[in-house]
């Protein structure tokens, strides 16, 4: 037997939450995403313009932020700029503990 009380779905309050909830992926990618414009924008203010124009990909996976260079070259200036800015990339960012740079040519 069936009673007619309708169970009713909770308020969604924003597209954002209605997302999450179809598609936890999503958020994920989401933050993914605005981690690497923040490191973007915090490294153009921080590193020459000349190396900063250099990086070809950024990412920030459990504690580690990964620094891509276009050449090996550029990897090598690169992860001495970032040896420098280390103690100034740990105040931003607490939850860094480790750093790299790696090659990953523009295509």
């Amino acid at each position: 037997m069936r009673s007619g009380a309708r169970r009713e779905a909770p308020a969604t309050h924003s597209v954002k939450e209605l997302l999450a909830r179809v598609v936890p992926g999503l958020t994920r990618v989401t933050e993914a995403v605005s981690r690497e414009n923040y490191w973007s924008s915090w490294l153009s203010q921080q590193l020459p313009a000349e190396i900063h124009a250099r990086i070809s990909g950024l990412s920030e996976q459990r504690g580690t932020l990964v620094v891509f260079a276009e050449s090996s070259a550029w990897c090598a200036r690169l992860r001495y700029a970032l040896l420098e800015l280390e103690p100034d990339i740990r105040a931003a960012a607490p939850a860094v503990k480790n750093i790299q740079v790696r090659v990953l040519p523009r295509g």
